[in-house]
């Protein structure tokens, strides 16, 4: 008698990670929107959407904080708050927080570039009617998810907002020339101070509590799409910043609170002069006698926005270069030691282990530098147009890649466009690109982007702009100019199916 054996269906196989995966550099201020500033509203679900269209599994944003000075992600007035200048109007119509006629008489865009200042007062008037709205609202659920977040983020909010109230009170002039009993307050007076700005430090944590609830419902969305999202830590914080304000001790700064040395780099590749960056340096003896707690707070707080972070400035882990407060350029400087593996191994114990950190190891490298990097694990960055444009530089060059444990981009937020630092190459860096991609240079952007997805690089990141193959016009930053930086933006129409069949066949073609 033969048996008869009922057949078991098999467990579905679990998906297979991706291996390879490549994704857009954009930040949201570029987002197509009515408002004169990209948000995080339609045209960042839009863009989300293009992602997935065209087959990309990463979107690598700049710093998501408030900005100050010169408009810069990298230097504004806390290292842990969100920009409020992404909020979206259009979520907050959907909200009942404003009405359509609140956003019916705007000034007039230009659709290409930011107008920071004409952005900010419109924008900081918008949110000022939707606290109002908040504060008379009958949604219950919504008041307590704000007071939820509030609890929750008390840690770095608490001060945040109070730095924020006092700033307004002392019309927005640096903290280092407020009145004493606001620059230096007592906790008698800090206690005070919260009394008297209670209003106006409620109404600094709604806009992060708004800021929060946007970015999170975009995350979710990218990640229901297979994305997950690189953020952007710059290692150094602002002088004039909540961070520096209420944790002095922190840094290395003189009796009065100024900075005793500030950052920068020596001369390298954007520079002749280096860089003086003038951020205060930090005083890693007293972080390691607090067990690097700021450091983890700081880690963690990104890593509840973010996928994976992108640490600006890496190299100063290993050593930084310390230049006198008062020097005109970063050339008086000298490197010093910094705290190396101790401070990520004091973050792995708090956060675990494989840290999703990638490294920005660019400028003066040294095989110190290297080996604290690799020691760690983290990959670390090639920039495509740094091996092309010096014939003797392998380091950036695919086929020169040791490992796959690296991130090659055609270029970074730092440097010009492809198409446009192409346009500026001597004749023989042009020939010699053009007969390596066997092509006639008139797409170097697209080129560009071959080369990466083609490298054992496990990440390949491009730009938007080389993507949509623009000029130096739509550079995004230019290091050492205070002026006419951050303010890239692109249309809706930008990013047509064309495109996207364009970058999902490139992207199967090289196995991403």
């Amino acid at each position: 008698m033969s048996t008869i054996v009922a057949s078991i269906p098999a467990e579905p196989a679990e998906k297979p990670k991706k291996v390879r995966s490549s994704g857009i550099l954009v930040h949201p201020t570029s987002f197509p929107s009515p408002y004169g500033i990209g948000d995080l509203g339609p045209g960042a679900y839009d863009f989300i959407d293009f992602l997935e269209k065209s087959g990309q599994h990463l979107w690598q944003v700049l710093p998501l904080g408030p900005t100050g000075f010169g408009d810069s992600p990298y230097q504004g007035p806390s290292a842990f708050a969100g920009q409020p200048l992404l909020i979206s109007p259009d979520i907050l119509i959907k909200q009942g927080l404003l009405s359509k006629g609140d956003v019916a008489d705007m000034p007039r865009w230009n659709p290409d570039k930011v107008d920071y200042g004409a952005a900010i007062t419109f924008k900081n008037t918008l949110l000022k009617k939707a606290w109002t709205a908040f504060l008379h609202t009958p949604d219950k659920t919504m008041i307590e998810n704000f007071e939820a977040f509030c609890e929750a983020e008390k840690s770095w909010l608490d001060d945040y907002a109070l730095f924020m109230a006092c700033k307004d009170a002392q019309k927005g002039i640096s903290w280092l020339e407020w009145e004493p009993e606001y620059r230096n307050p007592t906790e008698k007076q800090k206690k005070a101070l919260r009394l008297e700005f209670s209003e106006e430090m409620r109404y600094y944590c709604f806009l992060q509590f708004l800021f929060q609830e946007q970015w999170q419902a975009l995350r979710d969305y990218a990640h229901e799409r297979e994305i997950q999202i690189i953020g952007d830590m710059p290692i150094f914080v602002s002088t004039d910043s909540a961070d520096v304000w209420s944790n002095k001790r922190l840094f290395q700064l003189d009796e009065k609170g100024h900075p005793s040395h500030v950052a920068g780099v020596p001369p390298d590749y954007f520079s002749a002069t280096g860089q003086l960056w003038g951020n205060p340096l930090y005083d890693w003896d007293y972080h390691e006698e607090t067990g690097y707690l700021w450091w983890i707070s700081r880690v963690r707080r990104q890593l509840s926005l973010t996928d994976f972070v992108r640490i600006d400035h890496f190299r100063g882990f290993e050593a930084y270069w310390s230049v006198p407060a008062g020097e005109e350029t970063a050339v008086n400087g000298q490197w010093i030691k910094g705290p190396c593996e101790k401070l990520f191994r004091a973050i792995e114990k708090e956060l675990g282990e494989d840290l999703p950190i990638w490294a920005e190891d660019l400028g003066v490298i040294t095989p110190e530098v290297e080996h604290l990097r690799d020691s760690l694990g983290f990959p670390g960055m090639k920039v495509l147009q740094f091996g092309f444009g010096d014939m003797n530089d392998t380091t950036y060059i695919p086929f020169y890649y040791t490992t796959p444990n690296c991130i090659c981009y055609t270029g970074t937020h730092d440097n010009d466009t492809t198409m446009g630092w192409y346009q500026d190459q001597p004749d023989n860096v042009q020939d010699r690109i053009r007969r390596m991609v066997n092509a006639d240079g008139s797409n170097a952007g697209h080129d560009f982007i071959c080369i990466a997805m083609n490298s054992i690089a496990k990440y390949a990141i491009f730009p938007l702009q080389d993507l949509l193959q623009l000029g130096r016009e739509a550079r995004m930053n230019t290091p050492g100019v205070a002026a006419d930086n951050w303010a890239f933006r692109f249309k809706k129409g930008d990013l047509h199916e064309g495109l996207a069949r364009w970058l999902l066949e490139t992207t199967k073609l090289y196995g991403r």
